[in-house]
């Protein structure tokens, strides 16, 4: 069965017509029907539609009859460890993550402090399409404020890493963060950890106008330029909600999240021998290089952090990564987290004394990139199903994946969380890379563009 409402991570849409207030409350008597029992742990981003629905969902658990929760602002990572080591029945995050400014959703948390399992949004969303929510004509719930989150949180991030000899180091970073949430921890773990900082994007803004919500390559030029005039030891820029991360090195060299994960992998590793590391398909190959050299098995998942995070949790897995930055170490919490991803970064650079441009140097060289072109839901589908007719031996876990040989690949899969169509491509050279996303941009293109002919001319 494919899930309705529920995408790669969550339930998102335009504020209101999609994601309208009526449907929010639906949608929570449905979470709520499923949770069964409170409390209930609600959270949320800085978008400005996100106090109303935190309003709106809180409402909807009480109508319910389940006592609930309400955090405020916090990163997702945050929320999600306070349900798993607090006593709640579960989370629901009010977050977009990295989309446009008009967009907002919502994520379940499980009471492991991991997202639902595809599984579980299926029976969610055939109570939500046969109404049999849970309705409290007797005894409605509680909604309580809850303090000391944060804190509680950054204070078990630190516990994960040699915060002494981090503290020793005095490390100058740069905080990039985005208009968003982490705003308001990711400056709290950096001074316990005695690092001098430089805050850009550092007002919470859900208009996002410092560089959008989504931190990638293009967009991280302020932080490189930064780096390099305070001469700061690495650079870090969060997305909207805080869950993902890409890195700037102190040549202010911005990081892919691919060749951030393979360095925090192989620091982990070392330690760790033989621990199992989940990725998802569409991630470099270099991982695998990494994990041989400590005797170490990679599980390759479908493209989306609720299938890495799960599969993590069924394997008892010490790593996970997506390539979009989103890093998850196992022994915090098995979801992406990018506070935690900076501990452990600063945790490698005080453990090895090299800077981070040096232990780049030292990974295998990784040449990845991905694009990303508009289109709906019925041409992306389309799309596939042409690619897989021209390429019948491409690999179709997920969208469909190319494969040239080893080191040469893309992969183009449909967004589940925008209305895009995203093309993936790892190439042994830059050149080689280049030449390979230019060939597949412009036969996309084509594709897509003869499909809009086709349907033009059919009476």
């Amino acid at each position: 069965m494919t899930a309705k409402f529920f995408g790669t991570n969550g339930i998102r849409g335009i504020f209101p017509e999609y994601l309208s207030p009526e449907f929010i409350h639906d949608m929570t008597l449905a979470i709520a029907t499923y949770f069964k029992d409170g409390p209930v742990l609600v959270g949320y981003d800085g978008r400005h539609s996100s106090p109303v629905l935190c309003k709106i969902v809180c409402s909807a658990l009480n109508f319910a009859g389940l006592n609930c929760y309400n955090a405020g602002l916090i990163p997702t990572p945050c929320l999600e460890y306070a349900v798993k080591t607090g006593r709640y029945i579960g989370g629901i995050m009010i977050t977009a993550s990295h989309n446009p400014p008009q967009y907002n959703g919502i994520k379940p948390v499980a009471c492991d402090g991991v997202e639902i399992s595809r599984e579980d949004e299926l029976i969610i969303e055939d109570i939500f399409l046969q109404k049999r929510w849970s309705k409290s004509h007797s005894k409605f719930g509680i909604t309580r404020k809850v303090e000391g989150i944060i804190l509680a949180f950054v204070n078990a991030v630190i516990a994960h890493v040699d915060a002494k000899k981090i503290r020793s180091k005095n490390y100058k970073i740069v905080l990039d963060l985005g208009n968003g949430v982490q705003t308001v921890s990711a400056p709290i773990l950096s001074e316990k950890l005695n690092c001098e900082i430089i805050l850009i994007n550092q007002n919470i803004d859900g208009d996002f106008p410092g560089r959008g919500s989504e931190p990638t390559p293009q967009n991280l030029s302020e932080l490189s330029d930064t780096v390099l005039l305070y001469d700061a030891d690495l650079g870090i820029a969060f997305d909207g909600d805080g869950d993902r991360s890409l890195f700037c090195d102190n040549m202010g060299c911005i990081l892919t999240g691919d060749i951030s994960a393979l360095l925090l992998s192989g620091h982990l590793l070392e330690k760790e021998p033989g621990a199992t590391v989940v990725t998802c398909v569409n991630s470099g190959s270099g991982i695998e290089f990494i994990a041989d050299k400590y005797n170490s098995e990679v599980i390759r998942t479908k493209v989306g952090s609720v299938e890495v995070s799960r599969r993590m949790v069924s394997e008892g897995a010490l790593i996970g990564f997506e390539e979009n930055g989103g890093f998850m170490f196992g022994k915090h919490n098995q979801v992406r987290d990018g506070a935690m991803a900076l501990a452990l970064m600063l945790d490698m650079m005080a453990c090895s004394g090299k800077s981070l441009s040096n232990l780049v140097s030292e990974i295998p060289e990784s040449f990845t990139t991905k694009d990303k072109i508009s289109c709906n839901s019925q041409q992306a589908d389309s799309l596939v199903a042409r690619l897989a007719e021209e390429f019948p031996n491409a690999d179709t876990t997920d969208g469909i994946k190319i494969i040239i040989d080893e080191k040469n690949w893309v992969m183009i899969r449909p967004s589940g969380t925008e209305p895009i169509i995203r093309i993936y491509a790892e190439s042994k050279s830059q050149k080689r890379l280049d030449s390979l996303m230019s060939e597949y941009l412009q036969k996309v293109n084509l594709i897509l563009s003869d499909d809009e002919n086709t349907r033009k001319v059919i009476p």
